[in-house]
């Protein structure tokens, strides 16, 4: 096993190297004693297997376990988090947006005529193949996803909390829950910050069940009223009135030779971006520590 690639709820991923051909993969190691009963481990690897073949979908390569440890071997992704590898680029642009969201909506379009929720989009689970410009964004971590049968209501709250959508807040949910995610990571994309964040944890749930959408504070005067239509249509707080995956990518703002500006935004988005990427980071080194 060689160095830390990251850490979610229920595990460690680290890089790891096939003796027979040198290969190196990833490998997230989850502890036994952690998971009782241990069907999430089964569930997650159940659902990658379930989802092989789609290119922005990170491809298991195996499931292993020993006593202690359950493994499970993935494709190393080595061109870093999605904001970080914007911010490195140096400039942004609606355009550029409505491509990475596409590809993102593309995956939850998958996923769910798959019959598979994801349950944890967020910008950190989106990964980029290689460090080559034009590499895949690929999905990761599918530890709280779970298969769903249409018009079956969901009760277990799950997810990372500014991602979560209200009706997850309120433990009865369905796979509408993964675009509004989508959704909050489209709004993050264009500003550089989410659109419901309190000064605690219960002021960040009393918002993302109340709370405005809020289009007046810059930059978004200056984006697009196209780009804040599918926002809002992405956010709706009502499930049923809420856009499907194939509705965001039909959308004349993100579908192909679509409405969106190859216009710079604001030097300051990539600014908050960047800020917003090391916060996680910070936060994550204090769940090490």
């Amino acid at each position: 096993m060689g160095r830390e690639l990251g850490r979610g709820q229920f595990g460690i991923t680290r890089q790891c190297i096939e003796r027979k051909t040198g290969t190196v993969h990833a490998c997230k190691l989850i502890a036994k004693s952690r998971l009782q009963p241990n069907d999430y481990i089964l569930r997650e690897v159940q659902i990658m297997h379930h989802l092989v073949g789609h290119p922005h979908v990170v491809k298991i390569q195996g499931a292993y376990e020993d006593p202690r440890r359950v493994y499970i071997v993935m494709e190393l992704c080595t061109g870093g988090e999605l904001f970080d590898r914007i911010v490195a680029n140096g400039r942004f642009s609606e355009k550029a947006a409505a491509a990475q969201i596409a590809d993102i909506v593309g995956v939850v379009q998958h996923c769910h005529q798959l019959g598979v929720m994801h349950l944890d989009l967020k910008p950190e689970n989106f990964l980029l193949a290689s460090e080559d410009h034009d590499a895949l964004l690929k999905v990761t971590d599918f530890g709280l996803s779970r298969f769903f049968k249409v018009g079956e209501v969901y009760t277990e709250e799950v997810g990372s909390l500014i991602y979560k959508a209200p009706e997850v807040l309120r433990c009865r949910y369905g796979p509408e829950a993964d675009v509004w995610s989508a959704g909050v990571i489209l709004y993050i994309l264009l500003c550089g910050y989410p659109p419901f964040k309190g000064e605690n944890d219960n002021a960040t749930r009393e918002l993302i069940k109340r709370g405005p959408l809020n289009f007046d504070v810059a930059p978004w005067p200056e984006i697009s009223e196209s780009a804040k239509d599918l926002v809002s249509h992405m956010l709706d707080r009502e499930p049923r009135r809420r856009f499907t995956a194939s509705e965001v990518l039909n959308h004349p703002w993100i579908a192909e030779e679509g409405v969106a500006a190859d216009r710079d935004i604001d030097c300051a988005v990539l600014q908050r971006l960047k800020q917003f990427s090391a916060t996680n980071k910070l936060q994550k080194m204090a769940l090490k520590g």
